[in-house]
C-alpha cells in the first residue's frame, strides 16, 4: 500500500479532492492537462442559484493548492495509462513542454507583453486575443507562462526569438522537450470534467454567425475579466443589443445526434446568465425558449421564479428549429406559440445557445487504456449505490467525468471521492506527507503599522464601491502605515504581494476588504503566517455582501459605507494581539444521526477510515426512505 493518490483533473471536482486528501494525511498528485488548474469554473462569472462569484469561490482554493505541501501540482501533463492494482497503481504521466522553466518563471509578463504574436484566447471562448507565450488568466495556479507551440514563430519558423530576449530570469527553453514519468500511488481518482458541446454540428442554428455564441461565449462577456470587461455587446458591430434569445438543449436531448442525455445545468445556467445580463441592462427583453425547464436542485425553482417574478424573463416552451438569417444579416426565431397553438417569428439582436456537456475526450482515451468501462454515455460508469467507484477496485471518478452535474454536486461527490480512497489507503495516512513549514513570528511592536488593502474583486467591487476613494480614507487613518487596491486580492500574485508589502513596511496587522471571511479568511491568514505575522493579527472587512451587493443601485452611499466597514476594521486590528492554537485531545469517536442511506453511507466510510462510529436511527430499522421504494 502507498499513503499517496493521483487526481486526474484539475478542475474544481480535483481541487476538491485533493485538497481533502492533503489535509486528510495524504500525499496527493494533482495532473492537469492544461496549463493552468481552474477548469471551466474559472471562465464563469457567477455560480447559480446564490450568483455569488465564481471566482470568489475558486481562487482560495487555486492558492492552497498551489502552496499545500502535500499537492504535487502537474499541470499541462496528460496521464497515458493506469495499471496495477488497489494500493499499488502505476501512473503513466507525459509532462509536455511548455517551453519555460517552471522553476525560473516568476509570471512577471514581460515576454506576454512583448510578444508580437496573437491568436485565439481559449479562456474567453475565442472572443478575444492572447500572444503566443501566455498565463491563461489573471489567478492562474502555477503562475508560469507557456509557450503555444502552434503558434509560436520561433518553433514554427525559426524568427522572432523577444521571449527568449526579454526574459530576465532566463526562463525561457525552446530546447525542452515533453518528458514522461510514471507515479506509484495507493489509488487514483479521476476527475476529467467535460467537454462543451460543439454548435457547428447543427448547422441550422448558425453558428457561423457573429451574433450567435454559446452560453459560455456569453458568460466571459458578462464577466469583468472577460473581452468586454462585463458589457454585453454584440460581436458584429459591437453595439449593446436590446433583445436577446436563448435555445435550449442545443447537444443535449437530442436522440438524432445521439445525444439523449440531460445536461443537467443548462437551464439554470441561462437562468443565471439571463439574471445578470438584465442587472447590466434592467432594459433588455430576453426570452428562453425550451422543452421545459429543469428546476430540480436546492432552491433552483425559486430562482426561476423570481427571474420570471423580478426580472421580467420570459420563458417560451417551444423550441425553434433554427436560427433564421435575413438578406441584411439580422436574426429571427419562428416558434409554436404555447398559449395559442399559434406559428409566429421574432427578431432578435443576440441568439446564446445553451450547449450541453460532452465527456471529455481524455475520458475515453484513459478509460480505453486503463480498462475502466464506461456507460452508454461515454461517461465513466458506476453503479447507484456506489456513485463514485468505477468499475476498477481503487479508481474513483467525480464530477461530470461521472455524468453531468452543476458545482455543487460535484464538490460533493469530489469529496465522497476522496473519503473513498482515503478509506482504501486508512493505515497509510501520514507516511507520505510533509509538515508545512512557516517563518519565525516577528515579535509585536508596541505601535499599530496596519496595512490595508482595499480589493476591486473585478466589478463585484469595483463597479459600485469608488475603491480608489476608500483607499484614500484608509490612508487618513489612525495607524495605517500603508494602503492600497487591488483587482483580485486573492489571486496567487496578489498574495506574493502582500507578503511583499508586510516586509517592505514593518505590518504588524493586516485588513483586507474584500468579501466574506467564510471562505477567504483562512487564505489570508496564511499569507501573513508565511510573512511572520502571527494569523489572527488580520481582519477581513465584508464590502461585498455587507455593501457592494446590497446597494448595487446607490454607488456614492455604499462608498460612504464601505469607507465606515474599513475604519471599524482597522479600529478592531489595531487592539489585536497574536492568538495561538493549542493541542487538545480528542475523542475519535463519531455520531451520525439518521440511518437512512445517507446516514449508513456515512457511517460505514468513516467506520472504514478506521474511526470508531455510532448510527442512531428512530425508527426500528435501518433503511429510511429507500425501504419504501421499490
Amino acid at each position: 500500500m502507498k499513503g499517496s493518490v493521483a487526481v486526474v483533473g484539475g478542475g474544481i471536482a480535483g481541487i476538491q479532492a485533493a485538497l481533502d486528501l492533503a489535509d486528510s494525511g495524504f500525499k496527493t498528485y494533482l495532473i492537469e492537462s492544461r496549463p493552468s488548474i481552474g477548469g471551466t469554473m474559472s471562465q464563469l462569472d457567477k455560480t447559480f442559484p446564490t450568483n455569488d462569484c465564481a471566482m470568489c469561490i475558486l481562487s482560495p482554493k487555486l492558492v492552497e493548492t498551489g502552496r499545500h505541501p502535500n499537492i504535487e501540482l502537474l499541470s499541462y501533463s496528460d496521464v497515458k495509462s493506469i495499471s496495477g492494482k488497489a494500493g499499488d497503481f502505476k501512473v503513466k504521466v507525459v509532462k509536455k513542454a511548455r517551453y519555460v522553466d517552471d522553476t525560473k518563471c516568476t509570471g512577471c509578463g514581460t515576454c506576454t507583453e512583448k510578444c508580437p504574436s496573437k491568436v485565439p484566447d481559449e479562456y474567453n471562448a475565442g472572443m478575444s486575443k492572447r500572444k503566443s507565450i501566455y498565463i491563461p488568466f489573471a489567478q492562474a495556479i502555477p503562475r508560469v507562462a507557456t509557450i503555444d507551440a502552434v503558434h509560436c514563430l520561433f518553433l514554427t519558423k525559426g524568427k522572432c526569438g523577444v521571449c527568449k530576449k526579454v526574459c530576465g530570469p532566463k526562463a525561457v527553453d525552446y530546447e525542452q522537450k515533453d518528458k514522461e514519468i510514471e507515479l506509484n500511488v495507493g489509488s487514483v481518482i479521476l476527475a476529467t470534467g467535460f467537454k462543451p458541446f460543439d454548435p457547428t454540428e447543427l448547422k441550422q442554428f448558425r453558428f457561423d454567425h457573429p451574433d450567435v455564441i454559446t452560453a459560455l461565449q456569453f458568460e466571459r462577456l458578462l464577466s469583468a475579466s472577460g473581452p468586454t470587461q462585463g458589457h454585453v455587446t454584440k460581436q458584429s458591430d459591437g453595439k449593446v443589443p436590446k433583445k436577446i434569445a436563448f435555445i435550449q438543449c442545443v447537444g443535449s436531448r437530442n436522440p438524432r445526434i445521439n445525444r439523449k442525455h440531460c445536461s443537467s445545468v443548462c437551464c439554470m445556467y441561462a437562468t443565471k446568465e439571463s439574471i445578470i445580463a438584465k442587472e447590466h441592462d434592467p432594459e433588455l427583453d430576453i426570452t428562453i425558449f425550451n422543452i421545459d425547464i429543469r428546476a430540480f436542485g436546492k432552491n433552483f425553482e425559486e430562482f426561476y421564479n423570481r427571474a420570471q417574478r423580478e426580472y421580467g424573463i420570459k420563458y417560451n416552451n417551444s423550441r425553434p428549429p433554427e436560427v433564421i438569417v435575413d438578406a441584411k444579416n439580422a436574426l429571427s426565431l419562428k416558434y409554436e406559440d404555447f398559449n395559442s397553438g399559434d406559428i409566429k417569428t421574432q427578431n432578435f439582436d443576440m441568439v446564446v445557445l445553451s450547449i450541453g456537456l460532452d465527456p471529455a475526450d481524455s475520458t475515453r482515451t484513459l478509460a480505453q487504456s486503463s480498462g475502466i468501462a464506461l456507460d452508454d454515455f461515454g461517461n465513466i460508469a458506476t453503479t447507484i449505490e456506489n456513485p463514485v467507484e468505477t468499475s476498477v477496485s481503487g479508481i474513483y471518478v467525480c464530477g461530470v467525468a461521472q455524468g453531468p452535474k452543476d458545482i455543487p454536486d460535484t464538490v460533493a461527490q469530489a469529496s465522497a471521492a476522496a473519503g473513498k480512497a482515503a478509506a482504501l489507503l486508512s493505515k497509510e495516512r501520514g507516511t507520505m506527507i510533509k509538515e508545512r513549514k512557516f517563518p519565525e513570528e516577528k515579535p509585536l511592536s508596541p505601535e499599530p503599522r496596519i496595512g490595508v488593502f482595499v480589493c476591486h474583486c473585478g466589478i463585484n467591487i469595483g463597479s459600485v464601491v469608488n475603491v480608489p476613494n476608500v483607499v484614500e480614507y484608509a490612508k487618513t487613518l489612525p495607524g495605517v502605515a500603508h494602503a492600497q487596491e487591488m483587482l483580485y486580492a486573492c489571486s496567487s500574485d496578489s498574495q506574493v504581494a502582500i507578503k511583499d508589502v508586510i516586509a517592505k513596511n514593518n505590518l504588524n496587522r493586516v485588513v483586507v476588504a474584500s468579501c466574506t471571511p467564510r471562505t477567504h479568511e483562512p487564505l489570508f491568514q496564511n499569507t501573513c503566517r508565511e510573512a511572520g505575522l502571527n494569523p489572527y493579527l488580520f481582519e477581513l472587512a465584508n464590502i461585498r455582501e455587507h455593501c457592494s451587493w446590497v446597494h448595487m443601485k446607490e454607488k456614492e452611499k455604499a462608498t460612504g459605507k464601505a469607507k465606515g466597514i474599513v475604519q471599524m476594521a482597522v479600529a478592531k486590528s489595531a487592539l489585536f494581539q497574536p492568538l495561538y492554537k493549542q493541542k487538545v485531545s480528542l475523542i475519535n469517536k463519531a455520531l451520525v444521526l439518521g440511518g437512512g442511506i445517507a446516514g449508513m453511507t456515512a457511517a460505514l466510510d468513516i467506520a472504514n477510515n478506521g474511526y470508531s462510529v455510532t448510527l442512531v436511527e428512530k425508527e426500528k430499522e435501518l433503511g429510511g426512505m429507500l425501504l419504501e421504494m421499490t
